[in-house]
């Protein structure tokens, strides 16, 4: 037979993190991975309103933790973390690539 546990054992996990430490560690990882993270998707994922996410870019802009540029086809802002913006650029160039070369066999196949 099973015996039944107590949960008074569990702790808490420790301190809840703000919205802006969130939005930070987000973006971080994303860079770490290689990949932007649209400005658009914040307020989204986060469910906070396009105001606070603005406030909350910019402070993370002005402190210096995060830089942005602008996609050339959209004009939308991507994020990255500070010093990787030409790693996350070449890594989604490769991923361009590789889509691009694997939709080319593809259409020979079907032809």
């Amino acid at each position: 037979m099973s015996q039944n546990k107590s949960y008074r054992k569990f702790q808490k996990r420790g301190p809840v993190l703000t919205t802006e430490q969130k939005i930070e560690k987000f973006i971080l990882r994303n860079s770490k991975s290689g990949f932007f993270t649209k400005f658009s998707t914040i307020p989204y994922k986060f469910e906070i309103s396009n105001d606070q996410a603005w406030n909350i870019i910019g402070d993370l802009l002005a402190d210096g933790k995060i830089e942005s540029s602008h996609d050339l086809n959209t004009g939308e802002m991507k994020l990255c973390e500070i010093d990787k913006m030409y790693e996350v650029l070449n890594s989604e160039n490769s991923r361009k690539m590789k889509f691009k070369k694997s939709e080319k066999n593809f259409k020979k196949k079907v032809n």
